[in-house]
């Protein structure tokens, strides 16, 4: 017998008996019949000591294994090991579904609705509860939510998101600024929308604000309305008073502009992508690692050179210019307001100024708006006096000495040529002055039609041709800008940091008008 086969023998007699086994074996060589069954026979009791003996063996091993508690220990633990994979499997698997059910769920809701445009202006967004009655009242549009809203402006959900989001630190900016000289000296900071948000402004403009009712008082950007008719009140009048609203555009911040379409009726959800779309932070450019970095160094507020700023200050300023007009009345006084430009007028001279001027500064700062402390005038009979650069003394006028440099320069033009000549602070020498001559003949038809007509006569000599306007690139505010043209800069969402492959220009129409619309005093 070989070696295998002895210890498969051994094996068998150990897990059963030496008996059972022989008796197996003489039943297989036929020594022993297998199913006779005699009373001497000992086949029965031999499987039945058999079988007891292999539970005898199972019970000793239990025995054994319950006396050695280290084992014991093991097996629970390799149990444990074992419903904890299970467990977790389970576990990742219900997450793991789960997170893919919330990112679907995110998914179409980013397609139907805005849930978040950035910290601190985002708690409102799902208050969609409107006055439907007072925007009826007003005539205006109703939205049952942000996505019509996006529907009615022809732009979709995602582009109404990009162009109202609103965050401290960014690798775009919505705004080309570029510094402008003032007539009284220093420079003007104009923050210029790119075109798809200065088209969504627009759109607000248009829908919304245009459709407001002004205060009779208020005469910049408002329809059939100019500095002549801001000026005339004040003609022939004794006494003339000026004040200049300081910073009157960044004095206007975004939670007063939602507040004003929520008080229009509109849903807060709604007013504050309205507010976000017209306000902007100031910001500073930095550069780091080759990056530039437009970070946020202010709240929201109203920027100089979006189309909707001037007509959202004048529906803002309604009770202001009612405050303001009752007091005038009140007090025997004439009042007009022209953007941030306030001006009374008194038919005679002892009228109480500075009680008037105390009353005035009480409601401008009970209106959230401060009074420039450098630039309030008080012009009496028998000096020139001025509204809006408008000479009022006998009847609106231009300034008799602007009126004689301007003829000088169209007189030098005639006899020697545009060569070295320039008026104003434009390059454009044709332009500016066919623009001082339109400004003349605005004011005073009678003296600023001939000088329109020479102004003409000498471009279409010098074949000039009109330029066409364009932004400068964006800069810092402390920098003046560069004389020459800027390239086109890329727009929305086509800016440094964003994916989006298309690109949208300016729509030629606009480009192409020849007539503005009131409204479009900034394109």
């Amino acid at each position: 017998m070989d070696r295998t086969a002895r210890q498969e023998l051994y094996d068998r007699i150990r897990a059963s008996s030496l008996d059972e086994v022989v008796l197996d074996e003489m039943i297989r060589h036929g020594f022993w019949p297998s199913a006779e069954e005699r009373p001497s026979d000992p086949t029965t009791e031999i499987r039945r000591r058999g079988e007891l003996e292999r539970e005898l063996a199972e019970l000793r091993a239990k025995a054994l294994r319950l006396d050695d508690e280290q084992a014991l220990r093991r097996d629970a633990h390799r149990k444990r090991l074992a419903e904890a994979r299970e467990t977790r499997a389970e576990t990742k698997a219900r997450r793991e579904q789960a997170r893919v059910d919330r990112a679907a769920a995110w998914t179409q809701r980013k397609r139907s609705e805005i849930g978040y445009l950035g910290e601190e202006v985002s708690t409102s967004l799902n208050n969609l509860e409107g006055d439907p009655a007072r925007l009826a009242r007003h005539g205006l549009p109703d939205f049952a939510d942000v996505a019509a809203l996006a529907v009615a402006m022809g732009i979709t959900l995602g582009e109404l998101r990009f162009l109202a989001f609103d965050r401290k630190v960014s690798k775009h900016h919505h705004y080309q600024r570029f510094l402008v000289p003032k007539k009284t000296g220093g420079d003007r900071l104009i923050s210029a929308p790119m075109p798809r948000l200065k088209a969504a402004q627009h759109w607000v403009l248009e829908h919304i604000l245009a459709r407001m009712p002004v205060h009779d008082a208020a005469h910049g950007f408002v329809p059939q309305r100019s500095i002549v008719s801001n000026a005339t009140p004040h003609v022939g009048a004794a006494v003339v008073i000026n004040l200049d609203l300081a910073d009157f555009f960044p004095s206007v911040t975004w939670l007063r502009v939602r507040g004003l379409f929520s008080a229009l009726g509109y849903a807060p959800a709604i007013a504050t992508v309205f507010a976000l779309l017209c306000t902007q932070r100031e910001v500073d450019e930095v550069e780091l690692d080759g990056q530039t970095y437009f970070v946020g160094v202010s709240e929201r507020v109203l920027p100089q050179g979006s189309p909707a700023s001037p007509a959202l200050t004048n529906v803002l300023c309604r009770r202001l210019d009612a405050r303001l007009a009752g007091l005038a009345r009140k007090s025997g006084f004439a009042y007009t307001r022209y953007a941030d430009d306030l001006t009374f007028s008194h038919a005679k001279r002892e009228a109480g100024v500075g009680t008037q001027l105390a009353a005035v500064r009480r409601i401008v700062e009970d209106e959230g708006f401060t009074v420039h402390p450098d630039k309030t005038r008080v012009m009496r009979k028998g000096r020139r006096q001025e509204v809006t650069g408008v000479v009022v003394n006998d009847k609106p006028s231009v300034a008799r000495k602007e009126l004689r440099k301007f003829r000088a320069v169209l007189f030098q033009i005639e006899r020697d040529g545009p060569a070295g000549k320039r008026w104003g602070h434009g390059d454009d020498l044709f332009g500016s002055l066919q623009g001082f001559a339109s400004y003349v003949a605005m004011v005073d038809p009678a003296k600023g039609r001939p000088l329109l007509d020479r102004v003409r006569a000498l471009a279409e000599q010098h074949q000039h041709k009109p330029r066409r306007i364009s932004y400068p690139p964006a800069q810092r505010r402390w920098e003046r800008p560069a004389p020459a043209e800027a390239a086109a800069a890329p727009i929305g969402e086509n800016a440094p940091g964003h994916a989006r492959p298309d690109s949208e220009d300016e729509p030629e129409a606009e480009l192409a008008a020849g007539k503005k619309k009131w409204w479009q005093f900034w394109k």
